[in-house]
């Protein structure tokens, strides 16, 4: 009684104060002291534009007067349901666009100044490599370089290592794609299994040999398959430093495309999977197969405790730069960090492949001679056409003075006198003879270069760690420390080219259908490491979705208690929706909300009937929208209906709705639709329940609005036109269109993984205007233009927060019927971007990157995992997007995206096929219009930059979107649910939860009491206005309470340890807050009790 007196009191001030506000503005105008000085004698011109002051008056009272009739009937609808939260109940203006009442809960935005400071930068010595620097000014020439085709003649003087001697580490390696052009299963079964069972038998016929294995998922599969004797064998080979695991992640990842939450998972569960079966920690990273490198890769190793790292495929005109100065070895450092500490010691090898030809020195006629594989008689050969020779007695001395020379011109590259010669390739290794043949031969080198002291070298064979140890041996520093005069260097490696202007840009958009597929499937793996960990915490917690009485629920897998929202006829296959069957009982949803901070979005379900009454947990009804559900641009389904609630989720947490057959006038609001046909001669569906209006030609441009924004459309395309925000006079251009790309006529043409076009993009042309569907309605409004090969919507939700400050954009492309061509969409801007745009790298941060006009078109595309963005002074447009994909930004003022690829032939990379498995695939994006406040002009030439808070959380919403669970139906009805609330306290809002994952326990059967919790602190820019967000978020200055942070559970103990969970940092203890810098990542070995 008492909280509904207070709600009642609280409602009918609010009104009081509406009412007295009214008053007061019309005694204003009636008693203005300025027209009694002037008796009232108005200038002829001046009355019109009081008459015309006097309507717009009236019309403001006509609203005013039913905001006021709302929010009375809020008053009511508080006092009626006390207990529960209560509805947002949509409304029409005079104007005819709906208004949905704020809440009366208040927003709140607390940024502490402190957190700001972090994004203005300026802070410690700019490294001497600048990535984005040496871009610039290269000449980007490709002059040949004789027999270093991409390089320089490397000469040397006789007398160069008489003070200290050339130490070789020759190491041997096989390369093994986790599915590639066979599967993963062929590849193991047909050459894995094999290169790892010869690992064991012949480096123990001798204990100078080495190798290196980088794959931990055909390791820990071959192991699965290998007795006990054989085990105890690798343990022994590992643990004598012959056999060195590298880099220890489950894959060698590609990291142009990748999200750091899949890198992190797949690191770690490489890293445990070494520690629980090898007891094994890898040092050093190995990375000779992803096409470009990006600077994410290097802060994760350092923070899961590596010290050294290797990289490879970097584009040939960079290469060549850095080995005529000397730079292939380098800490690599973040772009944020001020002083070292994300440094890791990188080496770059200079040649063009990781192959033999290419490792041993500049010569590659020569390099393939001592790569004895292709020994005469096998199955490949030299393309040189100088096949290798076996060593013998009679030819060594000539034999390891032609090798010595390549040695000797490839270590006048590096800074050291340790040299690293790679042996191996792709699946190498996989016969006993290729083991012999290299082992033997080289052996017999090594055996006569070591024997003698006037040739001034050291040649064996090495793992990557021998080769970095006795390189800081040498240079005389501790393990990743920085050898003296050695460069520091920030940016990343993209975009590559292996020769000529054969760039590898294509593989960014390259099968988008996969793409997309990957995100949902990490956003599920994240829900399921989550749940897994969160069972914990629903066994102990007071408040989670629980049965009315827990003994009589028992789980059967032949009838699971919930369902999914969609469903995938197979892995190639779009999802489909599932439609609720609604009937006398009622039917229940769960709903799952995956981030850490609470959300208020809109939920659309599918049912059976236009007349359905939703319901909150606590029985309150729910104001909902009710919309047909289109199969065509013309057809309507019958008997399905899509049912959309805007529903306030706790953070990581359950929230539970009620769908009942009945109708509810005032609060199931019907959507309107209007379509556009443009002159062709279509049937339309019509619904007795939704107005529905037809027209038949006609292309006035058209407006959606929201408390925020009108979004202007083409009345001919039904493409976006422009942006206005509510506050702003003047509308912002943001004009959308679709193009095309070709290919070339000549012999390379775009493939896979090359982008190779046959100039600049044409506009696409449809064979038929499109159909343009309008829909309206209160809680969202949206636009849905149908071409030939790309379905485009755009729809503008119309609630306060995240959901209603950007657009929310998806094309569902097909072009299944393309002969090389490729699908882009282009946004114009009148941003002032000069030249400048900045995409993200895995989703963790963002690289600046500037328009090159001397690079091919193709050379100015980079990967997007998550967003790109172009600004000037006064604004900043981000796309958001759901799925990697290609972008660029090719004049001032735009942003272009491929959507699709499909092209006829192989590229000549190796992948023997070219793109022509294109599906239906829909693309998901968000478009994010941001102003800039004033004295946050941004600063030129800087090499970091940040999303805003809302940015980052826009990009959350759109990556982690809402899982809907029906309830299965039953006979009986159900027994009560009630949400699920496990945060006791929310996090800060630039904390990301990035996982909260089960670790193993020593018996593979159970998991441990123990759980990794792995926090990012994100960067951001307080540039961006953010006044009336609508959301709740406070920073902390990196501070958060982890103690307090589940719902009835205590933290038993913590510890900060690496990344992978490898190395405790601290000790383990009671105190259970931390401390996280800026762009951090974190992880804590914790115990829920």
């Amino acid at each position: 009684m008492k909280l509904k007196k207070q709600v009642t009191v609280c409602g009918a001030a609010i009104f009081c104060v509406a009412v007295f506000s009214l008053y007061l503005m019309l005694d204003r105008v009636q008693h203005d002291p300025t027209r009694h000085q002037n008796g009232g004698n108005f200038p002829r011109s001046q009355i019109s534009v009081l008459q015309n002051r006097i309507e717009q008056l009236e019309q403001l009272l006509e609203e005013n007067h039913e905001i006021i009739s709302h929010i009375k009937d809020s008053v009511l609808e508080l006092t009626a349901n006390a207990e529960g939260p209560p509805a947002l109940l949509p409304f029409h203006t005079a104007n005819g666009s709906w208004v949905v009442p704020p809440e009366p809960r208040p927003s709140f935005f607390s940024i502490s100044p402190q957190d700001c400071q972090f994004a203005l930068g300026g802070r410690g010595q700019k490294p001497e490599l600048q990535m984005l620097t040496i871009s610039e000014e290269l000449p980007f020439d490709n002059v040949d370089g004789g027999v270093w085709k991409q390089g320089f003649d490397i000469s040397y003087g006789p007398h160069d290592w008489d003070t200290e001697a050339l130490q070789v580490f020759v190491v041997p390696h096989s390369h093994n794609d986790p599915g590639w052009i066979k599967t993963f299963d062929k590849y193991y079964t047909e050459q894995t299994q094999h290169i790892l069972n010869s690992m064991v038998s012949k480096l123990q016929e001798d204990p100078r040999r080495r190798f290196l294995w980088a794959e931990v998922s055909f390791f820990a599969k071959w192991w699965d398959n290998i007795n006990a004797q054989k085990k105890a064998a690798v343990r022994r080979l590992v643990g004598n430093g012959q056999l060195e695991i590298v880099t220890g992640g489950w894959v060698m990842p590609d990291e142009a495309n990748s999200h750091y939450f899949a890198l992190i998972d797949q690191l770690i569960e490489g890293h445990q999977w070494l520690e629980r079966n090898l007891g094994a920690t890898p040092r050093s990273g190995w990375a000779v197969d992803p096409f470009g490198h990006s600077s994410t890769i290097p802060y994760l190793l350092r923070r899961a405790n590596l010290t050294s790292m290797l990289i490879q495929r970097v584009h040939y005109a960079i290469k060549k730069h850095f080995a005529s100065t000397h730079s292939l070895e380098f800490m690599w450092r973040q772009t944020w960090d001020s002083d070292s500490d994300t440094d890791i010691f990188c080496h770059m090898m200079p040649f063009y492949s990781y192959d033999v030809p290419h490792t041993c020195g500049p010569d590659p006629k020569v390099c393939c001679q001592f790569d004895f594989k292709r020994l005469p008689g096998g199955r490949i050969n030299c393309p040189w056409k100088v096949p290798p020779r076996a060593v013998t007695e009679a030819n060594v001395a000539e034999r390891a003075t032609l090798l010595l020379d390549q040695y000797r011109k490839k270590s006048r590259l590096f800074r050291s006198n340790v040299l690293l010669v790679p042996l191996g390739d792709d699946f190498r290794y996989d016969k006993p003879q290729e083991w012999d043949a290299q082992f033997f031969n080289y052996q017999r080198l090594f055996d006569f270069l070591n024997s003698k002291p006037d040739l001034h070298v050291q040649a064996q064979f090495g793992t990557l760690s021998d080769y970095f140890d006795a390189l800081y041996k040498r240079t005389g520093v501790e393990p990743g420390a920085r050898p003296p005069g050695f460069p520091v260097l920030s940016g990343d490696f993209f975009s590559y080219a292996d020769r000529e202007d054969h760039y590898w840009t294509g593989y960014y958009t390259s099968r988008p259908f996969y793409k997309s597929l990957d995100r949902v499937l990490e956003a599920h793996l994240r829900l399921l490491r989550s749940l897994v960990n969160l069972k914990q915490v629903i066994i102990n917690a007071a408040h989670y979705l629980v049965l009315g009485d827990k003994e009589t629920y028992h789980f059967d897998a032949e009838a699971p208690f919930l369902q999914m929202d969609d469903t995938r006829l197979n892995h190639d296959a779009l999802p489909e929706r599932t439609v609720i069957q609604l009937d006398s009982s009622p039917r229940y949803v769960v709903l799952f909300n995956p981030l850490e901070q609470e959300r208020l979005s809109v939920v659309s379900l599918l049912v059976s009937s236009p007349r359905v009454r939703v319901l909150s947990e606590e029985g309150q009804p729910l104001a909902v929208q009710i919309s047909a559900h289109w199969s065509s641009a013309t057809n309507v389904v019958t008997d399905v209906y899509q049912v959309s609630v805007p529903m306030r989720l706790p953070a990581l947490g359950l929230g539970v709705l009620q769908l009942q057959l009945g109708l509810d006038g005032h609060r199931t609001l019907p959507s309107s639709v209007r379509v556009y046909l443009h002159g062709r001669q279509l049937a339309v569906s019509r619904q007795d329940a939704f107005p529905l209006r037809i027209i038949d030609s006609g292309a006035s441009d058209f407006a959606l609005s929201n408390r925020y924004m009108q979004v202007w459309f083409s009345g001919l395309t039904g493409l976006l036109k422009s942006i206005r925000r509510v506050d702003e006079e003047q509308e912002q251009r943001v004009d959308v269109e679709f193009l095309i790309y070709g290919t070339r006529a000549s012999k390379d043409k775009s493939g896979a993984y090359l982008f190779l076009p046959d100039g600049e993009a044409q506009p696409y042309v449809p064979k038929d205007p499109p159909v343009l569907r309008v829909t309206e309605g209160p809680f969202f409004s949206e636009v849905v233009a149908y071409y030939e090969h790309v379905r485009q919507v755009v729809r503008l939700y119309n609630l306060p927060g995240v959901e209603g400050l950007s657009l929310d954009m998806s094309s569902l492309v097909d072009i299944r019927d393309y002969v090389n061509k490729e699908l882009a969409l282009r946004i114009h801007t009148d941003i002032d971007s000069q030249g400048a745009f900045f995409t993200d790298l895995n989703g963790f941060q963002v690289q600046p990157r500037r328009y090159l006009k001397k690079l091919p078109l193709q050379a100015n595309f980079y990967p997007m995992p998550v967003m790109a963005y172009i600004q000037d002074a006064h604004s900043r447009l981000t796309l958001h997007t759901a799925q990697a994909l290609g972008v660029s930004s090719l004049h001032d003022g735009q942003l272009e995206v491929i959507l699709d690829r499909r092209l006829m032939q192989d590229d000549n990379r190796g992948l023997g096929q070219g793109l022509k498995d294109n599906k239906r695939t829909c693309n998901h994006f968000r478009l994010l219009l941001e102003r800039r406040t004033l004295g946050s002009e941004v600063q030129d030439g800087r090499s970091t930059s940040y999303p805003s808070l809302l940015s980052h959380l826009t990009s959350m919403y759109l990556n982690t979107p809402v899982l809907a669970l029906p309830v299965a139906k039953r006979q009986l009805p159900g027994p009560s649910l009630r949400s699920f609330h496990p945060l006791a306290s929310s996090l800060p809002c630039d904390f990301h939860l990035l996982n909260l994952r089960t670790l193993q326990a020593e018996d593979d059967a159970l998991p441990s009491a123990e759980t990794a919790l792995i926090l990012h602190r994100k960067g951001f820019d307080c540039g961006l206005e953010a006044k009336n967000l609508g959301f709740n978020c406070t920073t902390s200055q990196g501070k958060a309470a982890l103690g307090s942070l589940f719902h009835g559970l205590d933290v038993g103990f913590l510890q900060p340890t690496s990344l992978t969970l490898l190395y405790p940092l601290a000790s383990p203890s009671n105190s259970t807050d931390v401390y996280l810098e800026p762009m951090e990542i974190a992880t804590f070995r914790l115990r829920l009790g």
